[in-house]
């Protein structure tokens, strides 16, 4: 597939700036997905998360996890249907997110079934992990 610029991920994800968390998907095929997320020292949360030495607040990196596994379904859900996050296991953080940093968000769907999914997530920055986390959520109409 070609890649899913902001203009099409926008089209996708109910969310907007500032809390649309997914710049670009590269890949979106089989129930996995390899997105990204370009940090920048300009996000609304750095003023006040360590404003000495800004670093991404994990429950984002988490919803970027979130947000980039609704791609997991890409084509296969009808317009209008939104995934609603309905828990998280096991999240745990390896290494800081900083501006400057690209995060990369991988996801792999594990099932849906009846309107419920979870999928397996990481996020890497440099080829070194930064977080994972299992993302359980609910499908239905906005």
């Amino acid at each position: 597939m070609e890649p899913l610029l902001i203009q099409d991920v926008l089209k996708i994800l109910p969310h907007r700036f500032p809390f649309v968390l997914v710049d670009r998907v590269l890949s979106a095929e089989g129930g996995e997905v390899h997105a990204l997320k370009n940090v920048t020292v300009n996000e609304p949360f750095f003023p006040g998360h360590f404003p000495q030495e800004p670093v991404m607040p994990g429950v984002l990196i988490v919803e970027a996890l979130a947000q980039a596994s609704m791609f997991c379904l890409h084509g296969e859900l009808e317009p209008g249907t939104i995934g609603y996050l309905a828990g998280v296991e096991g999240a745990r953080f390896k290494r800081k997110v900083i501006p400057g940093d690209q995060l990369h968000l991988y996801a792999k769907l594990d099932f849906l079934r009846r309107g419920l999914g979870k999928t397996t997530c990481r996020a890497e920055v440099d080829g070194q992990v930064a977080a994972e986390a299992t993302i359980l959520f609910a499908v239905g109409k906005g």
